[in-house]
C-alpha cells in the first residue's frame, strides 16, 4: 500500500498463472458499464463502492474511481490505484474500506482459494481431454480457466437480466444508461425529490411507496441536456458496438479477442470527456429500489426489465432476498447446492432459465450452458450441428459433457 499526491495504490498479491487481460476478457460482461478496459495499457477501470454492505442497509453510496493493471516489472502481484471520483485527488480511506475493495477486486477477477481450484481442476481436465482427442484448440491453450464478473451479486443479476430479449447493443445501452443515471441521481439536489404526486391513494400507499424518491423536473431537464450533448457519441457508441456483436457476447467463447479489444478500444476512445464524467457507478439497490417504474423504464429503455429490476432491488432492501445467503451457499458446491440456488432464484420475478443459468455462472456453477439463439447459431457455425430452443440443451451437453464440472469453461 502507497500513497502519492493524486493517487492511493494498493497491492494485491497474485498466483503465478494468472494474467490479468485474459480474466478480464473472458466474458462479455467487461464490456458493460461502468467497466472500461484499455486494450493498449492493459488496465481495467470502475467506479466501486466504499463498503460491501449496501444491500439492505442505509449506507450512504459513495464510490471511488478505480484502476487495476498487472505491471510488467511485477507480474505476480496487481496494482490498484484508488481516486475520489468527484475531485481525481488520493481518497483517505480506513483499512475497512481498502479490505472492501480489494473484496470487490477479487470477486471480478475470481482469485478466492475456490476460485484458484476451479482453475486447477478445469485446466486438469481440459489437458486430459486433449491428450485423449489427439489435439488442443488455441483457445484452450489461451483461456484462464476464470469468468469475469461484476463485484456485487446484484449487479451481476440485473446485467444477466439485461441480456434477455434484446441484441448486444442495446444490452451495452441499457447498462450504460442505468450508471448514467446513478451518476444524476448522486449529483442532484436532495430538493429534485420533492414534488412527484404518487398516482396511488395515499391511503393505499405502503410505508416503504411513501417514501419513493420521485425525479420531478429538475432532474428530467438535466437529463435531457445530457441526452442532447451526448446524441451524436451514444449512436457512435452502439454503430461499433454492432460491430462487436458476432464476436462477443456473455455467452459465447471469444476465440478472437485481439478483434474484440481492437472494437472495444474504439468506444474507448470515442468518449469525449463530458460523456466520461456522466458515467456513475452500478446503482445500488437502495439507489434504484426508490425509483419510479415509469421513470426509469423510459430513462434507461428498459421496457418492461424496468418492473423486474425494481422487484429485485426492492426485495433486498426489504430484506426478503438475502444476497449474502445466496453467495455464501456457493462455498459448497454440489449438484444439491446448486438445486437449492436455482429453485430460490427462480422464485423472484424475471429469472427464468437463460438468466437464472448466466447468474449462476457468475456465482460460480459451471456445469449448465445458458442456452439462447447465440447457442444454437454457435453450435451450427463452430460444430456443424444443426438444433432447436428445444434441443440445444441437450446438444450443448454431448458435445461439452466431457469437460464436467466445468462444460460453461469450455464453451
Amino acid at each position: 500500500m502507497g500513497m502519492e499526491e493524486s493517487v492511493l495504490k494498493l497491492k494485491l498479491p497474485l498466483a503465478e498463472t494468472f494474467n490479468l487481460e485474459t480474466a478480464v476478457c473472458s466474458h462479455g460482461l467487461f464490456m458493460m458499464s461502468p467497466n472500461r478496459w484499455d486494450p493498449l495499457s492493459r488496465s481495467l477501470s470502475r467506479p466501486l463502492h466504499l463498503s460491501n454492505s449496501l444491500d439492505n442497509t442505509d449506507i450512504p453510496s459513495v464510490s471511488v474511481d478505480v484502476t487495476i493493471c498487472q505491471p510488467q516489472q511485477d507480474p505476480h502481484s496487481l496494482r490498484i490505484e484508488v481516486r475520489n471520483s468527484a475531485s481525481g485527488s488520493a481518497p483517505s480511506l480506513s483499512q475497512e474500506q481498502q479490505d472492501a475493495l480489494l473484496a470487490q477486486v477479487k470477486r471480478m477477477l475470481r482469485l478466492s482459494e475456490a476460485d484458484e481450484r476451479n482453475v486447477r481442476d478445469f485446466k486438469r481436465i481440459a489437458s486430459q481431454v486433449a491428450q485423449e482427442e489427439g489435439e488442443e484448440t488455441q483457445y484452450m491453450k489461451d483461456f484462464s480457466g476464470r469468468v469475469f464478473r461484476s463485484p456485487t451479486l446484484f449487479e451481476d443479476m440485473v446485467k444477466c437480466m439485461l441480456l434477455c430479449n434484446c441484441q448486444w447493443p442495446r444490452t451495452l445501452s441499457m447498462a450504460r444508461a442505468l450508471c448514467e443515471l446513478q451518476w444524476e441521481l448522486q449529483h442532484c439536489s436532495p430538493s429534485i425529490s420533492d414534488g412527484f404526486i404518487p398516482q396511488t391513494p395515499a391511503g393505499k400507499e405502503s410505508k416503504r411507496r411513501q417514501k419513493v424518491l420521485k425525479v420531478a423536473s429538475k432532474l428530467t431537464s438535466r437529463i435531457a441536456e445530457s441526452k442532447a450533448s451526448s446524441e451524436d457519441y451514444m449512436n457512435l457508441k452502439l454503430d461499433c458496438a454492432g460491430v462487436l456483436e458476432e464476436n462477443v457476447r456473455p455467452s459465447f467463447p471469444q476465440n478472437d479477442i485481439e478483434s474484440d479489444l481492437h472494437g472495444l478500444n474504439e468506444l474507448s476512445t470515442t468518449d469525449p470527456p463530458s460523456a466520461r464524467d456522466r458515467i456513475g457507478n452500478f446503482p445500488s439497490p437502495r439507489e434504484l429500489a426508490n425509483l419510479d417504474e415509469s421513470f426509469l423504464a423510459k430513462r434507461c429503455n428498459l421496457g418492461y426489465r424496468a418492473g423486474r429490476i425494481l422487484k429485485l432491488a426492492r426485495g433486498i432492501v426489504d430484506g426478503q432476498i438475502q444476497l449474502r445467503e445466496l453467495e455464501d451457499m456457493c462455498n459448497e458446491a454440489s449438484l444439491t447446492t446448486y438445486d437449492k440456488l436455482a429453485e430460490q432464484l427462480s422464485q423472484i420475478n424475471g429469472f427464468g432459465p437463460f438468466t437464472r443459468n448466466n447468474v449462476l455462472v457468475c456465482i460460480g456453477f459451471y456445469h449448465v450452458i445458458p442456452t439462447d439463439s447465440e447457442t444454437i447459431r454457435h453450435l451450427k457455425q463452430v460444430h456443424a450441428r444443426n438444433c432447436t430452443s428445444k434441443t440445444v440443451q441437450i446438444i450443448a451437453e454431448s458435445i461439452y459433457g466431457k469437460y464436467a464440472p466445468f462444460q460453461f469453461l469450455a464453451y
